[in-house]
């Protein structure tokens, strides 16, 4: 029987499962099962399930009754191996993988190797937030042996299963750059997509993968730059020769891109508020490439294309028709999700692009019913809105010389509206018509040289990573008060913050108040 066992296994190619089942009928394998060896099993039963086996069947029942009864004598190694097999079957719910990653929850300890943990993490961590945790507290304490494709593999492993584990990556971020000097192309690009996915920053990592990059762009695929010019966007990083390279491949593979390509790498640039050296060329190509294109597009696509095109100041009126066209604006006003609220706001930035930058422009606009949903400069109940808004009450002597949090029609929040008079006073500003309110309280109209001066709270989400550069989300919503006829006093949170004392900030705005109304006066 086992010269036949032999010649069976050495003259084809069956599995180890088809040799047992030729030589024992399932009555002979039910009563002798117990006899062969605990790697042997393991791999029977692989084969069994490979061989797409019932699960109900006599022999498959066996062997995984078998098992069940060995697990606590299966070696860790052998544990891992049928967990990682297991994990891959579409049917992941079986009483036997829950057992096997039970044990390996239990056992982790006597985990060994990276080659193990990297395995586990990518295959088996998905099953088991618990056995994940273990497998995160090993690869910190071997994350010095981790090689530039382990890194990538755990990286992406953390990406998939939304594990921001901060401790892990800033270890394996820390021997990136020490030990490993050059990447690789698929690397590089699946390294930044899990920094993009975990939202987690590392300025010099972010450095090096753009720079490394770089070399790589023209003969990268449309679909590879589209992740990366989107990962970078998501981590607000902007990395001027990388786009500008980006920019140039746009340029030459024009005719390869397709739509969606083309749409994320304008969201992109917008975003981080990018113009490309080669600006005409560049919009030139995106005009001509999306002529024809906007009615095929979704809804949502469509509306963050035209928002990013008024956000880089190249909304062309055909993009702003298309946008507020009535049928398509009810279709959003319609929809109750949260996504769609989203889009009003757009809707909004939208429609003051086209009332406030482009003169030349004839509608149709939103209707009055939508001009309600306001969007905001920044987020709310902030350290800086507190303290900008105790301050300020007191730079103007009292509380009616200013309009705290209004919410224009344009779609942006204005942190504090004043108004002043010819001789630079404030003046009650609730008395005013105010037409850039949905409602406002007064009727009068401003005296002769009397001017609107916005103040804006500009807070750290609301910059790029590189430095003090506004996303372009924000330089529109700057633009746009600025186009309402607004005085601009801007109030950074990395100067405004860093002046502990009461008084410091009342200088300070007062003194920002007083250059603007230098200013507007000097023009």
């Amino acid at each position: 029987r086992r010269e036949k066992a032999l010649r069976c296994l050495g003259a084809s190619s069956l599995p180890l499962s088809c040799v047992l089942l030729h030589l024992f009928s399932p009555k002979k394998l039910k009563s002798t099962i117990s006899q062969v060896w605990n790697n042997t099993l393991v791999n029977v039963l692989k084969s069994l399930y490979s061989l797409g086996l019932q699960s109900s069947s006599r022999e498959m029942q066996s062997v995984e009754h078998e098992v069940l009864w060995r697990l606590r004598r299966l070696t860790f190694r052998q544990l891992a191996s049928l967990a990682e097999f297991l994990a891959a079957r579409p049917q992941k719910d079986s009483k036997l993988l829950a057992e096997v990653v039970k044990k390996l929850e239990l056992r982790w300890t006597e985990l060994e190797g990276t080659r193990s943990v990297v395995t586990l993490m990518a295959k088996v961590g998905h099953v088991s937030p618990a056995l994940m945790d273990r497998l995160e507290d090993k690869a910190l304490e071997l994350a010095e042996q981790f090689g530039p494709e382990d890194i990538r593999k755990i990286t992406l492993a953390l990406a998939y299963q939304n594990r921001r584990c901060v401790p892990l990556l800033r270890a394996l971020s820390y021997h990136l750059l020490q030990k490993h000097p050059e990447l690789g192309l698929a690397t590089l690009t699946d390294l930044i997509f899990a920094y993009g996915k975990l939202n987690f920053h590392q300025p010099q990592v972010f450095q090096k993968l753009a720079t490394e990059l770089q070399p790589h762009v023209a003969t990268m695929t449309p679909g590879e730059v589209t992740r990366c010019i989107r990962s970078f966007a998501l981590l607000k990083w902007l990395s001027l020769p990388l786009f500008e390279a980006i920019a140039q491949y746009a340029l030459d593979n024009a005719k390869q891109l397709s739509v969606a390509h083309l749409c994320s790498i304008i969201l992109s640039f917008a975003r981080l508020n990018f113009q490309p050296s080669g600006s005409e060329d560049f919009f030139n190509m995106v005009h001509e490439e999306l002529r024809g294109q906007l009615d095929g597009l979704e809804p949502q696509l469509l509306t963050d294309l035209v928002w990013s095109l008024c956000v880089l100041q190249q909304a062309k009126p055909h993009y702003l028709q298309r946008a507020l066209a009535p049928d398509f604006c009810a279709r959003i006003q319609a929809d109750p999700s949260p996504k769609a609220q989203n889009l009003r706001v757009k809707l909004l930035h939208i429609n003051a692009t086209a009332k406030l930058e482009n003169p030349e422009y004839q509608g149709p606009f939103l209707a009055p019913n939508m001009l309600g949903t306001a969007g905001s400069a920044g987020e709310g109940g902030s350290q800086l809105q507190g303290s900008l808004r105790e301050t300020l009450t007191g730079v103007l002597g009292s509380q009616d010389r200013a309009r705290f949090d209004a919410s224009t029609i344009y779609g942006w929040q204005i942190d504090a509206e004043v108004v002043v008079s010819a001789e630079n006073k404030p003046l009650p500003v609730q008395d005013f018509a105010a037409p850039h309110l949905l409602h406002a309280e007064g009727t009068e109209p401003l005296p002769p040289g009397a001017r609107r001066v916005a103040f804006l709270r500009w807070e750290f989400p609301n910059f790029s990573n590189r430095g003090k550069e506004l996303l372009g989300r924000y330089a529109m919503a700057r633009r746009h008060v600025q186009a309402a006829g607004f005085l601009l006093v801007d109030v950074p949170h990395y100067e405004f913050l860093e002046l502990k004392l009461e008084r410091q900030r009342a200088a300070y705005l007062r003194d920002k108040l007083n250059k603007a109304l230098a200013k507007d006066l000097a023009s």
